[in-house]
């Protein structure tokens, strides 16, 4: 058993003693710079944070054992408004708030009171997550610690500020933001419950009329208009008849205030249930046709303007709601106040065309999918395949005016356009999905007046994002992609608001710069905060010609001493650390980032720097489950990162993480997991003080199984290094453990028989020592505190996170001796295969070796195949030239034709090792492996060419022998 909490404080210990990750500029060094998202510290962290931050200290860890200068720096992110809404929940003594924080969180009940302003609450979880990082092993270079509300950060942010306001990238005006009613203000997803993005739509709102009245059926595909055959409204929803902008309205209760946010002029003069509109019809502007309200329970008086156009020939869900009522409606007529002939007489109207599906794509695809019902999942799949498809490859059919022939994505601008000049539709902004404020209220759109935004939106800026991209590692590469759309679609962001913790907007102070806004370069401040915090300041020191000259050389150390009063020679040394560490390599984050702060983080630093200081690496990575279930408070499954550790211990934790799934999947972590986990290192570790306890040294000679061990080490190492290249975790420990361990295991089993003699223990201790060196630093990154004290006890020079990171040593590889040990191994499953199958108990098994003339003819076929025209015939004459050959008349043909076929199956690699080979002397290889083959099945072993005048062959199998592959008897 481990004791790995006393394991784990030594190691923690002695790199604190050490100062073993505290990182200065080393001009002898190349240098390696990675970041991760500072965390929000309004909570512990839980195992879910667990995984980025360990695959970012992996990371860390490895490239240092290559040899680079690495910086992993820690801070804190205060900034934003959800602190403000915890505290006032904890003041109120929310139940659900002080249930978390007492019995999941392990806050004592007595410390509450002290949490009870953002900032002592920001500090004491601050503080835990710090805890919980040193406690798990994390390399950080806490000197270089800062939060986003102290004094220097606050300079550091304006001068940003007042860099993107010269370049003309900060704009100010009105736009949609999703905002908080009870917070007034605008909210971004750090300030979600979930850290959900609100993201928002255009929605184009077609004006069907009776009368006077105006119903806006909210719609993001404008185009369909010409194939509506009804209207949705909800029956039991509130509906209102207001005016709006001077035009009489109906829509949900819920839209009245939306359209209100945005900007339009409203005045609700009634209230009624949707039911009353049920069977009147309404005109189409598109088309002049009469169309029905018919009754949608489904339809969400929250979304858009609760009133929807039905299209069923081309929106599955309208074809699906529309079959379904029509049945409902012919079994039960008395239930509806609409004609049963009103509904039966709707039919689909196709009014694109897509040539991969019939007259009516939605229509097609739901029978496909035999969709029978809206709560089938399938719906949206279905309906997203539809919408994608006629988007990209749709033309409009002859049936839609002046839109006839005209593609997909041309025709939507198009209707739209001229529905809004004909005074025919209007606009709306709407969120995509629900979101919540971490208050608890639901967030809507606003038109916000004299908002300030970053105006990602600038086409040149673009440009330079993109360029940076293309030139940037992103691991995985698929995801590259991925950030040029984000890239394409992305707007102006309001960069602001009126309240919340952070920095002031220099040139307006009643603003306070967002979350998502103040840390985008932030990578570059924790080059100088060390320097800093050393040479103490005061912060109005810190103007923007000091922050000009370290970090874009503008100026010179005389004239900012002039200007601040700061010693030239320490403002010189800022600027040489932080053009030391500049640019930054790798950037950690999880995959739900790209869309808001690792974009934004690219477009800033591609703003203020110039193209020698842009970012050179993103690693995502995805989330974690807990046994397969996302992990969330309601559940009862987040475990707090420290409470996992102190349960399966640090090094089994962080393997955990690693080990279930590459960055990019969804790891899924289980208590069970950890516990093996806990069970493979201790079996580790075990075996490691064996090694090094029966270390035998003096002179000694390799024979071929140790050659076979020490060339397969060569192959895992191999194996490592590709995977670790991109970070692909879970393959590398898989190399470093189980592949390597069965190959140990096999050997240790072949060697077994050979330790009573002195000279061969000292060969295999030799062996396994080199196989242990080689394990130890391959699991260095990721179980760092073992791999501390097994280094140790070997008696390496230092810490094992400096030791080298293993590399393939091309003099031990012998492919020729893992050629060799496969036929011993292939042997071995053969007869405990035969023997499971059998059921039979050996006493003797008779292994038959092939006859040389079947070797010659091997030799031949791989040489025909190697010139590319081995066939029967060829092959056939070929082998009689040779005299032996000519006496196997009968023999030759029929082998010959098994061995074509094996031939041609043979890998390339195979056959060149197989041709350098030549003739294997099987006889002896396995008569060499009788002792372990007598061991394994406890009976007698007996090891005969196939033609030997001697042989024992009771079941007349010798004549079944083929070069690599022995014939076998078990009796």
């Amino acid at each position: 058993m481990v004791d790995w909490k006393q394991l784990e404080q030594k190691w923690q210990d002695r790199w604190t003693e050490a100062a073993a990750f505290e990182t200065d500029p080393d001009r002898e060094k190349p240098k390696y710079y990675l970041t991760v998202a500072y965390p929000y510290p309004n909570s512990p962290q839980h195992i879910g944070h667990g995984r980025t931050y360990t695959l970012t200290d992996v990371h860390a860890r490895y490239m240092r054992m290559r040899g680079y200068n690495v910086l992993f720096p820690m801070a804190w992110h205060y900034t934003g408004t959800p602190l403000f809404a915890m505290v006032e929940r904890l003041k109120e003594r929310d139940p659900a708030l002080v249930d978390t924080f007492l019995n999941l969180y392990g806050i004592p009940e007595a410390k509450l009171k002290e949490l009870e302003t953002p900032v002592s609450m920001a500090n004491y979880f601050a503080n835990e997550i710090k805890g919980g990082m040193k406690k798990i092993g994390y390399s950080i270079d806490w000197r270089r610690t800062f939060t986003t509300v102290d004094d220097y950060y606050h300079k550091f942010i304006e001068w940003q500020f007042a860099k993107l306001r010269q370049k003309g990238y900060i704009t100010q005006g009105s736009h949609p933001v999703g905002w908080c009613l009870s917070c007034g203000n605008p909210v971004g997803q750090h300030d979600t419950i979930g850290d959900k993005e609100p993201e928002i739509e255009e929605f184009t709102l077609i004006k069907f009329r009776k009368g006077d009245a105006v119903f806006p059926a909210a719609t993001l595909r404008p185009e369909t208009i010409y194939g509506v055959t009804n209207m949705w409204l909800n029956p039991d929803a509130v509906y209102v008849e207001a005016t709006v902008d001077g035009e009489t309205w109906i829509v949900s209760a819920e839209a009245a205030k939306k359209l209100e946010m945005l900007g339009h002029r409203v005045k609700v003069e009634t209230e009624f249930q949707g039911a009353r509109l049920i069977g009147q019809t309404l005109t189409n502007p598109a088309t002049g046709k009469e169309i029905i309200i018919l009754p949608a329970p489904f339809v969400d008086p929250k979304n858009a303007t609760g009133v929807v156009m039905s299209v069923p020939a081309h929106a599955p869900f309208d074809y699906v709601a529309l079959e379904q009522l029509k049945r409902e409606i012919k079994t039960n007529p008395d239930a509806y106040t609409i004609k049963p002939s009103d509904v039966s007489a709707l039919e689909p109207i196709s009014v694109i065309e897509l040539s991969t599906y019939g007259e009516s794509p939605a229509v097609d695809i739901v029978k496909k999918m035999k969709i029978t019902d809206q709560t089938s999942p399938d719906l949206e799949k279905a309906t997203k395949e539809i919408y994608s498809d006629e988007f990209h490859r749709g033309k409009m059919r002859g049936n839609t005016g002046q839109y006839v022939g005209l593609n997909v994505q041309a025709a939507k601008d198009a209707v739209k356009n001229d529905l809004v000049a004909n005074g025919n539709a209007s606009t709306m902004f709407e969120m995509i999905e629900p979101v919540k404020c971490r208050c608890g209220t639901e967030v809507v759109v606003k038109i916000f007046e004299n908002q300030w935004f970053i105006n990602y939106g600038d086409e040149a800026w673009k440009k330079l994002a993109r360029e940076n991209i293309d030139q940037m590692e992103i691991v995985p590469r698929e995801l590259k992609q991925e950030f040029f759309n984000v890239v394409d679609w992305l707007k102006a962001k309001a960069c602001a608001r009126k309240a919340g913790m952070g920095t002031r907007l220099p040139w307006e102070p009643d603003w306070i710069i967002e979350s998502l806004s103040d840390s985008t370069i932030y990578m570059a401040y924790y080059t100088v905060i060390k320097g800093l915090n050393e040479l103490k300041p005061k912060p109005e020191q810190l103007n923007e010609v000091f922050w000009d000259y370290v970090f874009l050389g503008i100026g010179t150390p005389v004239k900012v001493e002039a200007s601040t009063g700061i010693p030239m020679e320490k403002i010189k040394e800022l600027h040489d650390e932080f053009s030391y560490f500049y640019p930054m390599d790798a950037r950690h984050s999880g995959r739900d980032l790209i869309p808001n702060h690792l974009t934004f983080m690219i477009f800033i630093h591609d703003a203020i720097w110039g193209r020698e200081y842009w970012p050179q690496g993103i690693f995502v990575n995805g989330s974690v489950l807990m046994e397969g279930a996302k992990m969330s408070k309601s559940m009862n499954n987040i475990i707090p990162l420290v409470n996992a550790i102190d349960r399966f211990g640090a090094d089994p934790l962080r393997i955990s993480l690693m080990i279930t799934a590459e960055p990019l999947k969804d790891a899924d972590f289980s208590p069970d997991l950890a516990k093996s986990m806990m069970g493979l290192l201790e079996g580790f570790f075990a075996r490691a003080q064996r090694i090094i306890s029966d270390k035998q040294e003096g002179a000694y000679e390799l024979q071929e199984t140790d050659l076979w061990m020490l060339s397969r080490l060569q192959s895992h190492i191999a194996d490592a290094n590709e995977a670790m290249h991109e970070l692909k975790v879970r393959k590398t420990i898989h190399a470093a453990t189980y592949d390597l361990d069965a190959d140990l295991d096999w050997y240790l089993k072949r060697v077994a028989y050979d330790r009573d003699h002195e000279g061969r223990r000292k060969a295999i201790s030799h062996v396994e020592w080199m196989v242990l060196d080689i394990q130890v630093r391959l699991l260095a990154p990721f179980t760092p505190h073992l791999c501390e004290e097994i280094w140790e006890q070997m008696g390496g020079e230092g810490f094992v996170a400096y030791a080298p990171w293993p590399e393939v040593d091309g003099s031990q590889i012998r492919e020729d001796a893992e050629e060799l040990e496969t036929i011993v191994k292939t042997c071995t499953e053969d007869v405990t295969n035969i023997t499971k199958v059998t059921g039979i108990k050996p006493s003797t098994i008779h292994f038959y070796t092939a006859d040389n003339w079947k070797w010659k003819m091997l030799e031949k076929a791989m040489e025909l195949q190697t010139r590319g025209n081995v066939d029967i015939g060829t092959m056939i004459r070929e082998a009689f030239k040779d005299e032996e050959m000519r006496t196997k008349q009968k023999e030759v043909p029929a082998y010959a034709r098994t061995l074509i076929d094996e031939v041609k199956k043979m890998p390339e690699a195979t056959l060149r090792l197989r041709r350098g080979m030549g003739h294997v002397n099987e006889t002896t290889l396995l008569q060499d492996a009788e002792r372990f083959l007598k061991g394994e099945f406890g009976c007698d072993v007996t090891v005969s060419g196939e033609s030997d005048p001697w042989i024992d062959d009771p079941a007349k199998r010798a004549s079944r022998a083929k070069p690599y592959r022995p014939a076998i008897y078990v009796a």
